[in-house]
């Protein structure tokens, strides 16, 4: 009888192979980071062909620190980086350019280009997005436009195209050798090119794109069989059952499975997602509509999402590019030497404003300096920057939904930060709650794949899994939180229109 499921956490800066048993509990990790490529300003890539590798490699560090074998895997799951696009050779296997990760905005030409007919928003009511960077669709054109022989050898149905879910699972099931092009409904809902009604491939759109349908892979729901690991992998014949893209799969792994419960993952970026069952709601504040989750033959179930683009990584370019600290735990220890801001706002729009603004043409701004500031009060007005993104996105979702979220649940790498999270339940003026297992978006592709097998029962099982691990109650004055809100929006508006026509 096989005891466990493993997950396997494709992220952004990272690749993790997670064990869970019943109870969802960690038994293992495994995990590497991969190289981020930056070959221009505003240019982000990743090397799929890193990314599988270190994909089989995490694999064999959670197997081996377990003791485990195959035999005691009873499903794979998988989730995802989710816009970042992989095109490849179905032939050879290799990918003919660089993943184009999510956070990359060199497809703005091609946005405008597609907005000059109907505007952002010509394709939101039926794709629930509106036309954006952000998205995989338009980094498909980039690749077919600008990269040799790639529109000929995709019109000959050559390549294959897929967000780094579909990619991992390809080789996994064989790659050249068999490998299964596959992705589930929530990542196919971020591409531009799926009907939220129909959960297909839209044609019109597809041909306005002049993106080939051959290169698309077949979309299924969250939570079935796919396909079987290759003889030459590690968990060789284990069913992989399950695909969720990260955010709904840390939705799954909260046990938010019902209309009007929802999380906030404090990651690269910060995603909060509003479950709203099986209606489709189309927001009017600036969140993105998308699938929540799909199992099986079940009805789909659809989410308002708010996708903030910078927040962990705001912290990373503090240590990586500004050198303020070694390790990014240090910042917690470098803001607790100061007792507020100094009066300092940092809007980090490295990649533009995504919601509720959706202003590509913002850059980063840092305003409110003076002699007085210290490196203190740029760590702190650091992590402020992620609790008053998270408190506007709160506010559109408010807006949309009419009901006030009355608690928040969190998780991801930055939920660790105490700082942070007593700042966060004080400019929302709501409890924050941690679970016990913070991983959760492992955990959900974990769940996906053991319902499918069996591994658990139903819901309800998930359900009982969750425990609350801490909670922080908000304790600021009304008068401070509001001068401090006030302030953020002053800060955000310093940070439009920076983008001119002659600046790339």
């Amino acid at each position: 009888m096989a005891d466990y499921v493993i997950a396997i956490d494709q992220g952004t800066t990272s690749s993790r192979a997670i064990v869970f048993d019943k109870s969802g509990s960690i038994i293992s990790t495994g995990q590497l980071e991969h190289e981020q490529i930056f070959p221009k300003a505003g240019w982000v890539e990743h090397d799929p062909a890193e990314i599988w590798n270190n994909t089989r490699e995490v694999i064999g560090q959670a197997l081996s620190k377990a003791s485990l074998t195959r035999h005691d895997i009873a499903a794979i799951g998988i989730t995802n980086q989710r816009e970042t696009a992989v095109v490849w050779d179905k032939t050879t296997g290799k990918a003919i350019y660089n993943a184009i990760v999510w956070q990359d905005t060199r497809t703005q030409p091609i946005v405008d280009r597609l907005a000059a007919d109907g505007g952002v928003e010509r394709f939101k009511q039926k794709v629930g997005l509106p036309l954006a960077t952000y998205f995989s669709g338009t980094k498909i054109v980039w690749i077919l436009e600008n990269v040799e022989g790639a529109r000929e050898k995709a019109d000959a149905g050559d390549l294959l195209f897929g967000t780094t879910d579909s990619w991992v699972l390809w080789n996994l099931t064989g790659g050249t050798d068999g490998g299964v092009h596959v992705t589930d409904v929530t990542n196919a809902s971020r591409t531009l090119f799926m009907d939220l009604e129909t959960l297909q491939w839209d044609d019109e759109i597809l041909s306005v794109f002049n993106v080939p349908r051959s290169m698309l892979p077949e979309i299924k729901s969250s939570s079935e069989v796919y396909g079987h690991a290759h003889t030459s992998s590690l968990l060789r014949e284990t069913p992989i059952a399950g695909i969720l893209g990260d955010q709904q799969a840390a939705t799954f792994g909260q046990a938010a499975f019902d209309a009007g419960e929802s999380k906030n993952t404090y990651g690269t970026g910060n995603f909060l997602i509003f479950n709203t069952g099986e209606e489709i709601v189309h927001s009017k504040n600036g969140l993105l509509t998308t699938l929540g989750y799909k199992l099986g033959d079940a009805k789909p179930h659809y989410a308002l999402e708010g996708s903030i683009a910078v927040t962990g990584s705001l912290i990373q370019w503090l240590r990586d590019n500004l050198g303020i600290i070694k390790s990014s735990p240090e910042v917690e220890t470098l803001a607790t030497t100061v007792e507020d801001n100094g009066g300092v706002y940092i809007v980090p729009a490295f990649s533009g404003l995504f919601a509720p603004y959706w202003r590509p043409e913002a850059r980063g701004v840092i305003v409110g300096l003076t002699r007085f500031v210290n490196k203190g009060h740029i760590a702190r007005a650091a992590l402020e920057a992620t609790a008053f993104q998270t408190r506007e996105v709160i506010e559109a979702v408010n807006a949309d939904s009419g009901v006030d979220l009355t608690e928040l649940k969190v998780d991801g790498g930055m939920v660790a930060n105490d700082a942070l999270m007593q700042f966060q339940a004080d400019i929302l003026n709501v409890p924050v709650v941690r679970p016990v297992v913070a991983e959760t978006t492992a955990l959900g592709a974990a769940y996906a794949a053991g319902l499918a097998v069996g591994f658990w029962a139903n819901l309800g099982e998930l359900r009982s899994n969750w425990q609350e691990d801490k909670r922080w109650e908000p304790s600021m004055d009304a008068a401070d939180r509001d001068r401090f809100i006030r302030l953020w929006k002053k800060a955000v508006t310093r940070s439009f229109d920076w983008v001119d026509e002659d600046v790339e």
